[in-house]
């Protein structure tokens, strides 16, 4: 693939994010989109819960799998590694596509804000969950993230630098504030149906699973760094941790590996 061409797909490819990350918030909050959580026809209970069930699952896996070390060692060999990272944004958002598309509503109330404070209360929370998310890539490295660092980089012919370490504001006090950013979007819910509640608990158990997954490759890669600063700071709640390291706290800036 050349330069030109890298870039131009790279490009492409973080528009596609952006339009699936816009699409998510909507989705979740059954605001605007043609197709939410909660909206659709309505089948029975067991397709329903096999096919959502099917669908978290093939978006865990590929996000997952396709973020280790080892496959990505495996796929550079097919997959140019300007591209690789944009290769799996393209994966991952046109996964979370098919599950917005694929979706199948369980609309029966769990809870339900009756209040209008307290609703509003609520769908502002999911929203400060969503640009939590969102301003924390950017206090990484939002563009390297998504696939866009890598490909401008290729075309001006730099190489990326050795992976570093630094605590930028939020992760002085939190190791993974983006998946905290979601778990608030996901669990601030003005109205908790049945498929909602079953979205958010499939996803907060890959949050924790994949937050396993991701602190053991970046233990592998920075060793007694990343060590000490996962014995001062909280994995999702800002409480500071008894046991404090007098090593300088760090959080990583790494090739980044996802969950």
């Amino acid at each position: 693939m050349s330069r030109t061409a890298s870039v131009a797909y790279g490009g492409a490819v973080y528009t596609f994010f952006l339009l699936t990350f816009l699409y998510a918030i909507g989705f979740v909050e059954n605001l605007v989109v043609p197709k939410s959580i909660d909206s659709g026809t309505v089948v029975s209970t067991a397709e329903a819960l096999l096919v959502n069930v099917a669908l978290l699952g093939l978006f865990a896996v590929q996000h997952s799998l396709m973020a280790r070390p080892f496959f990505k060692r495996w796929w550079t060999r097919l997959v140019p590694k300007p591209v690789e990272r944009s290769t799996y944004v393209l994966f991952a958002s046109a996964i979370l596509a098919l599950l917005f598309w694929q979706w199948r509503p369980m609309p029966t109330p769990i809870w339900s804000a009756t209040d209008p404070a307290v609703a509003t209360a609520l769908l502002a929370l999911s929203f400060a969950g969503g640009g939590l998310v969102l301003v924390s890539t950017f206090l990484l490295s939002h563009f390297e993230l998504f696939g866009l660092r890598q490909v401008i980089l290729n075309f001006i012919g730099r190489e990326p630098e050795a992976p570093v370490f630094h605590t930028p504001l939020l992760y002085k006090h939190v190791r993974h504030p983006i998946y905290l950013g979601f778990l608030i979007a996901f669990w601030s819910a003005p109205v908790m149906s049945v498929g909602h509640l079953l979205f958010a608990v499939g996803t907060t158990g890959y949050i924790l699973i994949g937050i396993h997954l991701e602190e053991r490759d970046l233990i592998d890669l920075f060793g007694e760094q990343y060590r000490a600063y996962k014995r001062r700071v909280g994995m999702l709640l800002p409480f500071p941790k008894v046991a404090r390291d007098p090593a300088p706290g760090v959080a990583a800036r790494a090739e980044p590996t996802g969950p």
